[in-house]
């Protein structure tokens, strides 16, 4: 890995971590990763999310239809990059046979031959998803891209990482701030300690069926529980609850 190399590295990386939220830090290693790569004509970025992976970033919108195929169809090399081999190569795609309908498609429709996939993963057991890199060359790919990719992918995988958990705590302090707000206003209208009233709060979310989060929003911004409050025996206080009604 040469100098110049390193120095186009770093400047790329501090170009992703320098992005507000993760749908911009995915476009943003989309639109640099072209850049260190001599053939390379698409790039695409799946992601990790519980159960399912899709891809929210791709050079144009048929290859992220076509990448996040690869997970509907249990096959191609972005596919086997998270759930198997942290690195595939491809050198053609008219011709290897490990993905036979995925891969028709994509040189039928994009004229994709060959591809590098690189899971995305900041450490063994937390996997975030994998940059695919694809070319109309065959075997345009050379020892080198492959060295190039794995440290471009590692240095991503730490951006992107900080990005989601940057959301993801500050979500959690939203929905904190929001319940917190909605226990307050259960406590003062209806005489209970902050116990009481999560656990008001909490029934409502069980018996509607609504995630906790939704019930105390919908609370703070409407300033009424909902209208089977007065009808449920809300243990604790269910006689105030229903004798003052729903409106807070």
């Amino acid at each position: 890995m040469n100098d110049e190399f390193g120095r186009r590295l770093v400047d790329a990386v501090r170009h992703l971590d320098a992005q507000p939220d993760s749908p911009r830090t995915l476009q943003c290693l989309v639109e640099i990763a072209p850049e260190f790569f001599d053939a390379c004509d698409f790039v695409g970025v799946s992601l990790v999310e519980k159960d399912r992976i899709r891809t929210p970033a791709a050079t144009n919108e048929r290859l992220r239809e076509l990448d996040e195929a690869q997970y509907e169809m249990g096959q191609g090399p972005c596919h086997d990059a998270i759930r198997s081999n942290a690195i595939v190569v491809v050198d053609d795609l008219a011709t290897d046979p490990r993905w036979p309908r995925w891969g028709r498609v994509m040189v039928d429709e994009l004229g994709i031959r060959s591809s590098l996939s690189f899971r995305l993963f900041t450490r063994p057991d937390r996997t975030w998803g994998a940059l695919n890199v694809y070319s109309r060359t065959p075997s345009a790919f050379t020892d080198e891209d492959v060295e190039h990719g794995q440290a471009i992918a590692a240095m991503s995988a730490v951006a992107l990482a900080r990005s989601i958990n940057d959301e993801q705590l500050a979500g959690a302090i939203e929905t904190r701030t929001v319940i917190g707000q909605a226990v307050g206003m259960v406590m003062e209208r209806y005489d209970l300690d902050e116990e009481r009233a999560f656990n008001v709060l909490r029934r409502i979310s069980s018996h509607e069926n609504i995630k906790l989060r939704d019930v105390a929003a919908q609370l703070v911004a409407t300033r009424r529980l909902p209208e089977s409050v007065g009808d449920r025996r809300l243990d604790p206080a269910p006689s105030q609850v229903a004798q003052q009604g729903s409106t807070l």
